[in-house]
């Protein structure tokens, strides 16, 4: 009981905060009162630690607590009850990886069965779980020995109990051929010794007795286990009384009488129904009577202990059922995050799909209005060079059909005066035709210009103009406008061109929203293979560094990232605001 009060000081003195650390504890408690045959105070801390246990989802900690309670209830003779708790325990243990602690706990598992099994007759069960628990066990690693002759030994004693005495002595003599479990483990010697003398006696195979009962009584002696010897000294009363010789039998049942004394429990019953047939007269009826009332004692201490093991159970139930309750909460509050988690992800999918087709939308927009920019501006290029072809053809038709005509008449009129043949007249008349002759030639080259095409490109600044005279109109402001003639425009692209005509477009439209400007100064200009455009406004202007970029300035931004060029915006509050925008030409 030492160990037992210094684990109980310690629960007490650790302050243990952890159920789970004072579970373990209760535990420990439970084995060593089960070890000293204490199942009462046992199974009271076994209850508590599997409550705990059970509570957090400790399937191995729950089994094996599960298990000592078992062995209580066969203790107590609650048979059903440990069936039905071993049972549970192999349960939560198969839910689990088998490893080698895993099937040393139901190797012990099954053992407690046949055990069980054996006390309610059916034997042949009882030999089916212990072969499976002796096969387990054989499979363990580590040095299970003693494990091992114990499942031999009850399988001895459920062939004993059975009648098939050969098997029994079978295994006895399997026990005893392994002479290292024989040497390193007395105490199991002991109890088949015991059970194999007793099995030579039920078989009538009596020539090695009365030695065998008295060999196991010596080994008990050497090994100070007196507890084991009650049996033997019951079977040697037994044997004597069967023999005729009283004196040696009441010498026997008494020894088993007063040692289990210390224990009151079956052994006690056995040996005082033992000398109820030895006895005569009135000490065998004090006999009979001390076990009825023992027999009465123990059967109302066995159902109240079974009535508290039922008690207890169902108190289990509750906490099972409850831990049912809390887990399908959490499997639906999973199912609900899930769901939620799911949804929302697919409603993220479907509005950012939505966001991506607007802004394919836009982007074909875009296109769709940069190729109507361009078609118009091809138009509107093509009906001023229409315009010019025809005033070109205009005017060199004047100038050859009428202003050549005439002059070519008159200088006809002068060359026909050359009959006078006077000195002066002539003289005049030459230099007048001479001089016609200059104009003439002046009027056909120019209308030879006239018929050539005009500068490259001028077509894409006189859109870019017609656009500023009309957007300005509208909005109320003036302009000045300049450009460097040395842009040769045909060298850019489209898509240059379209996008400078959008920013161009924009901008204005961004300083009539936001500037409430009355000038707006834009040029061209190009320096080192880099073209210039800067747009400049008189208006109220605004901190760079402060102010939100809204969307015409994004887009202007866009635009600018389209050509790969770089924008500048310089503004200063009621100062105006300068938009410079450089693209490489090269």
């Amino acid at each position: 009981m030492h160990k037992i009060d210094s684990i109980q000081y310690h629960l007490l003195t650790a302050k243990l905060t952890d159920p789970i650390s004072i579970a373990n504890q209760h535990y420990k408690i439970g084995e060593l009162y089960r070890y000293s045959l204490l199942s009462d105070s046992a199974y009271f801390y076994y209850q508590k630690a599997e409550k705990v246990f059970r509570k957090f989802n400790y399937k191995y900690k729950t089994a094996i607590t599960l298990y000592g309670i078992a062995v209580c209830q066969t203790y107590d003779k609650d048979y059903t009850g440990s069936e039905v708790t071993s049972v549970e325990a192999l349960t939560l243990l198969g839910q689990l990886n088998e490893n080698n602690l895993i099937k040393e706990r139901k190797a012990y598992i099954y053992n407690n069965l046949g055990i069980v099994f054996d006390e309610l007759e059916e034997f042949d069960q009882a030999i089916e779980y212990l072969d499976k628990s002796l096969e387990l066990k054989q499979e363990l690693k580590g040095d299970f020995q003693r494990s091992i002759g114990l499942t031999l030994n009850n399988m001895l004693k459920v062939y004993r109990r059975s009648g098939k005495y050969d098997l029994g002595i079978e295994k006895y003599n399997e026990i005893f051929s392994n002479k290292e479990l024989i040497n390193n483990h007395p105490d199991i010697h002991v109890l088949a010794l015991g059970n194999y003398a007793n099995t030579l006696y039920l078989s009538g195979q009596t020539e090695e007795l009365p030695d065998l009962y008295l060999k196991a009584l010596r080994i008990c002696d050497s090994i100070d286990d007196s507890y084991n010897s009650i049996i033997i000294h019951q079977h040697l009363g037994e044997y004597y009384y069967n023999l005729g010789k009283k004196d040696s039998a009441k010498y026997y049942a008494y020894k088993a009488k007063n040692i289990s004394e210390a224990f009151n429990n079956d052994d006690l019953l056995k040996s005082l129904l033992l000398l109820s047939k030895i006895e005569e007269g009135d000490i065998a009826a004090n006999h009979l009577n001390d076990y009825i009332k023992l027999s009465d004692s123990l059967q109302k201490k066995e159902r109240a202990k079974r009535d508290k093991f039922a008690r207890i159970r169902f108190e289990t139930n509750q906490i099972e059922q409850e831990n049912i309750r809390i887990a399908r909460e959490r499997m639906w509050l999973l199912i609900i995050s899930v769901t939620l988690i799911i949804t929302s992800f697919l409603i993220y999918l479907v509005i950012n799909q939505k966001n991506k087709n607007n802004e394919l939308k836009f982007i074909q927009q875009q296109q769709e209005i940069n190729e109507e920019i361009y078609n118009l501006m091809l138009s509107q290029q093509d009906n001023i060079e229409e315009a010019r072809t025809l005033e070109k053809k205009r005017i060199s038709e004047e100038l050859h059909d009428g202003v050549l005509g005439r002059l070519f008449g008159t200088r006809l009129s002068l060359d026909s005066l050359n009959m006078n043949n006077s000195t002066e007249a002539a003289k005049t008349r030459s230099q007048y035709i001479s001089e016609l002759k200059t104009i003439e030639d002046d009027i056909r080259k120019v209308s030879h210009e006239l018929n050539t095409d005009f500068i490259s490109g001028s077509g894409f600044i006189d859109i870019i103009k017609t656009l500023i005279e009309t957007q300005t109109q509208a909005y109320g402001f003036d302009y000045e406008f300049k450009t460097n003639g040395d842009i040769n425009w045909e060298e850019a692209s489209n898509k240059t061109k379209i996008h400078i005509y959008r920013i161009i477009q924009e901008s204005l439209q961004n300083i009539y929203k936001h500037a409430n400007a009355t000038l707006v100064k834009i040029s061209f200009q190009i320096k080192n293979n880099v073209f210039c455009l800067k747009i400049n406004d008189n208006g109220s202007g605004f901190d760079v560094n402060k102010a939100k970029r809204g969307i015409g300035l994004k887009n202007i931004n866009s635009r600018v990232k389209e050509i790969k060029g770089d924008l500048t915006i310089d503004s200063e509050v009621n100062k105006g605001t300068t938009i410079t925008i450089k693209v490489r030409t090269d």
